[in-house]
């Protein structure tokens, strides 16, 4: 046993190259097949622990890739169902040692969620890039796949020390049933909920063409509208009226639901009402815009550019000066822009641009939503 770790030891670089191999080659895998993955983690055994584990389980390990487990990559995905995808990546792209892995989600026991996932034990195929040159190329590697819930599940039943089940007490193993029902419930619901979402992105451009009011400003139907219709036209209008550039693709991800949240707030629900009010109000969004960019420009173009969406800020900010009921100041709050310019000042230069445009005597501002 002292000469195994010893040797382990020893050769810790060696076994270490092997881990950064894996897990680049692993990562590789999940990128080229455009998986969403929670993230991806490796480890090389401890030799503290190899001891330990030779201890428990004298005269099985004999030689060092006797012990399949040195090297492990662990894949935690978002959804039980791309455990299944995952894995046969992996059967793809590995000798698998079928002897020695185990999918134990075949473990269909209602006390069985905890150990579910797959562990497989492989070894590089031959010719891999990722392992060309390394003295280890060929020693077995541990990969574990399991969905995010799985992982919570394990690891807090390792944290309370259950590695066995069998060891559990009565009164706590009645709760971990429990548990696990509620936990593989909550997986399925999660794949529902994933599927669902991309069903309705997937049906959002037929239902804006035919049924515009029947679907509902959110994040999805905001990003779509930012690339079509009388959103994108509007945009392009505006930053033609600038003499700017339309930032298209602009890096922010959370624009889309800032967006919606602002069309909310002043009152407009769905696609169908959005694109009325735009088409009846775009001179004075343009007018206004035009005014309004000499008193903030920091604000509105710290990129020297107009954002995708900026007919609809403007929009926004003429529907909450005109409206008693709402405010210009939860308008900059909800596009984040308290962190860049004043809300007093903002307040201040969207009311004088309205006086000197004189919007308001000549009946063309924003009125009441239909």
């Amino acid at each position: 046993m002292q000469s195994l770790v010893a040797e382990y030891e020893s050769r810790q670089a060696e076994f270490e190259a092997l881990r950064r191999a894996a897990i680049v080659h692993v990562q590789r895998l999940l990128d080229e097949a455009g998986l969403n993955i929670h993230h991806v983690t490796s480890r090389v055994k401890k030799p503290a622990s190899l001891a330990d584990k030779l201890r428990r389980k004298p005269g099985r390990h004999h030689a060092l890739d006797d012990v399949t487990d040195l090297v492990g990559v662990r894949v935690i995905t978002y959804f039980e169902s791309d455990v299944n995808v995952v894995s046969k990546l992996v059967e793809g792209a590995y000798q698998v040692d079928w002897n020695n892995s185990v999918d134990k989600s075949k473990m269909r026991d209602p006390d069985r969620f905890g150990y579910m996932g797959v562990h497989y034990v492989v070894r590089p195929l031959e010719g891999t890039p990722e392992f060309r040159g390394l003295h280890l190329r060929a020693f077995p590697l541990e990969i574990q796949i399991r969905s995010i819930l799985q992982h919570a599940w394990a690891e807090i039943e390792h944290d309370l020390g259950y590695k066995n089940p069998d060891a559990v007490p009565r009164e706590v193993r009645r709760r971990f049933y429990r548990l696990a029902g509620l936990l593989e419930m909550a997986d399925e619901e999660f794949m529902t909920v994933a599927r669902l979402s991309r069903d309705y992105g997937a049906t959002l451009p037929q239902r804006v063409a035919e049924e515009p009011d029947s679907v509902f400003i959110d994040a999805q139907s905001m990003k779509f509208l930012l690339d079509t219709g009388t959103v994108a036209e509007l945009d392009r209008r505006i930053a033609n009226a600038l003499n700017v550039t339309l930032l298209v693709g602009w890096p922010d991800p959370e624009r889309p639901q800032r967006l919606a949240s602002l069309l909310q707030y002043v009152g407009v629900h769905s696609v169908g009402q959005l694109d009325r009010e735009l088409q009846r109000h775009a001179d004075d969004i343009e007018r206004f815009a035009v005014a309004l960019l000499p008193r903030v420009r920091q604000v509105w173009m710290p990129a020297g550019g107009a954002r995708p969406g900026t007919s609809l800020t403007h929009y926004a900010l003429l529907r909450a000066n005109e409206h008693p009921g709402l405010d210009v100041a939860e308008v900059v709050h909800l596009l984040d822009l308290s962190g860049v310019g004043s809300e007093q000042t903002l307040r201040q230069g969207v009311t004088e641009v309205l006086r000197d445009l004189r919007l308001q005597d000549e009946g063309s501002t924003v009125r009441q939503l239909d």
